[in-house]
Order: structure tokens, then sequence, then C-alpha cells
């Protein structure tokens, strides 16, 4: 019987999971919003939840425990920092799991979006990178980047210009068979 057994175990063995968890849960303190599976989100949301609160205590022992747990001190210091900040008048609650319509191509899994509740406005436009000066172009009115559909043909072809004027001929009047080889033995 499965009683007092928490959690989902996603097929893995512990240290996978709890690896998983910590890298998903460090995605979610860096970017503040992430995609994945429903039951990915509801089970990240209590390890984020509980990072959170150690973020909004504020002593060392809350920040080594912090550490232990995500390893990373970029996520540490924003856990400490300005997210602490954000939730101090919060009492509980600081992640969001939003379904989302789609499902995962491949094995038509629930999707969902875990975000940190009042995080600042995400602008999650794609900037494409212009081919001659490397600065980023911004999107047009209608939200379409102006793109060569073309660019990587032609960047192929235009580096690899024969020196011959073109593909080589065949010679006139020469038989194309070669004659057989004539070994040459020891008599």
């Amino acid at each position: 019987m499965n009683h007092g057994v928490d959690g989902r175990k996603f097929g893995r063995n512990t240290s996978h999971r709890k690896s998983m968890f910590k890298n998903m849960a460090n995605a979610v303190l860096t970017q503040e919003q992430i995609v994945t599976t429903v039951e990915k989100a509801k089970e990240i949301r209590r390890v984020v939840d509980k990072l959170v609160t150690l973020g909004k205590k504020g002593d060392l022992n809350s920040r080594r425990l912090a550490f232990d747990r995500t390893r990373d001190d970029s996520v540490v210091v924003k856990l400490f920092s300005t997210l602490a900040e954000r939730y101090k008048a919060r009492v509980g609650g600081y992640t969001r799991v939003i379904k989302l319509a789609d499902r995962r191509r491949g094995d038509a899994a629930e999707m969902a979006v875990l975000e940190l509740v009042d995080h600042p406005v995400i602008d999650r436009k794609k900037k494409v990178k212009n081919t001659e000066s490397g600065d980023p172009v911004e999107p047009t009115a209608e939200g379409k980047t102006p793109t060569d559909p073309f660019s990587k043909m032609r960047k192929l072809f235009s580096s690899k210009k024969k020196e011959g004027g073109g593909t080589p001929r065949k010679a006139a009047g020469k038989n194309q068979r070669s004659a057989p080889r004539k070994t040459s033995s020891s008599a």
C-alpha cells in the first residue's frame, strides 16, 4: 500500500529526480517563468515555495540551506535580495501554475507555465540578428521579423566559387572508359 508516501516519482531514481527539481527550480528563480508539464510544475512549485521562504528569513543558516539546495550563487543572491523584498508581505503561494491549451508534440503531455507571482512583465519577442552587422533587428509592425528564406543557401554557394569558370567539361574525342590496368608480375 502507498499510505503516507508523498510526491511523484516521474519514472526516475532519487538522485535524478532531485537534480531535475534543483535545475528546474533554479530556472524558475532566474527566468521567473518556465514551460513544463503540469505534473512537474506542481511538484517544482513545492520546491520553489520553500526556497522563497528561506530567502525571506534572511539569516546565515537559511542562506547556507538555500545554497545547499540550489548550488548556484547567482540564484541565492537573487533569492535573498530581489525575491525576498518582493514577497516580504506575502505569506505563501509564491508561484502560479497556468495550464496551456497546447499539448506537447510526440507524447501529447499536458503543458503548463510555472511562474512567480507578481513578476515583472517579461518581453519574450524574438530578436533576429542582422547578417551584416550582428545587431539585433526589431520585429516589424506585423510582428514578423524580416528574413530571407534562402540566406543559408546563398552563404553556402557564395563562398565556394569555382576558379575554373564552372563545372569541368568532358574532353572531346576521348573515350571515358579507362583500359584495364595491367598488373606487373615478376616472371
